[in-house]
């Protein structure tokens, strides 16, 4: 199987890197997005995906391993919407800003930037490697 990779993001007043530092692993739960959903029912057991601090800090902070695959969220009444697993692999020696994401040539073209409302993102090979190299991991 292919090795994919993503970004997730979160608002650090509803699930930070430290709430999630601190447990094995977690349902990401909460997204409303339609697109968002299917990304994640793209997923695959062992596929990383960068942890993203949004609206503040606007910044990847760390890596989470996708440790199940989609299932319902519990937290959706509707039953329309699912979840991902995922466990904390590393932080970010130095965590990477939207900032320098948006001065970077090389990620122009990234999700983040061109679909910036989206909570749940692919990310192509070229851009998790230069976006792991920034954050010194």
């Amino acid at each position: 199987m292919i090795q994919k990779y993503w970004l997730l993001k979160s608002e650090p007043s509803t699930w930070s890197w430290e709430e999630q530092l601190q447990v094995s692993s977690e349902p990401w739960t909460g997204v409303r997005n339609y697109q968002a959903r299917n990304f994640m029912k793209e997923m695959n057991v062992g596929d990383l995906a960068f942890f993203y601090h949004s609206n503040i800090g606007k910044e990847i902070v760390g890596i989470v391993k996708i440790v199940a695959p989609y299932h319902p969220d519990d937290t959706d009444d509707s039953g329309k919407f699912g979840c991902v697993d995922v466990a904390p692999v590393s932080s970010f020696k130095t965590p990477v800003t939207l900032n320098q994401i948006k001065k970077t040539p090389a990620l122009q073209d990234m999700a983040l930037l061109r679909q910036s409302r989206l909570s749940v993102m692919p990310l192509t090979k070229e851009e998790w490697d230069l976006i792991c190299k920034m954050g010194e991991y």
